[in-house]
């Protein structure tokens, strides 16, 4: 975990990086609950990071939180590179601090929670990057607790 993050007070935002499209979520200002924000959808990587910059701005957070596709074996591949180049320039647009983290199952615990809540088809869809994002932020915040 980033020192800047950890040391730091006030929200965070949760990313959930993908090709089409990437999840949003937001911490409150205690940095005590994560909350599903947005879907937005992706024309090219340089409008996702212009994108994200813009929210991480009108949010005002003190840092941004980027889901890490790691495999199962704790390896990382081409995926996981490409969300750290990802990260690489939203923290150099921003100027805000980037922290990355592990998003194993992230999407399979989204889908399970969106199944049991009756939400299928389109609107699955629609929210299941921004709730993978907002498990990401949640397990991020989760650890900074105990790190205090």
């Amino acid at each position: 975990m980033r020192s800047e993050i950890v040391s730091g007070k006030g929200r965070l935002l949760g990313v959930d990086f993908g090709d089409r499209r990437t999840g949003i979520a937001v911490c409150d200002n205690t940095r005590f609950i994560a909350s599903a924000r947005e879907t937005i959808v992706n024309n090219g990587l340089n409008d996702c990071v212009r994108q994200v910059v813009e929210i991480a701005k009108a949010e005002n957070v003190s840092g941004i939180v980027i889901g890490l596709p790691v495999n199962m074996d704790g390896s990382y591949g081409e995926r996981a590179e490409k969300c750290r180049y990802f990260g690489s320039l939203v923290e150099s647009e921003s100027g805000i601090c980037v922290d990355f983290c592990d998003e194993r199952m992230t999407t399979i615990e989204a889908s399970r929670y969106l199944g049991e809540s009756g939400t299928f088809g389109k609107k699955r869809k629609k929210v299941i990057d921004a709730l993978s994002a907002q498990i990401i932020l949640q397990n991020y915040i989760d650890k900074l607790k105990y790190q205090s």
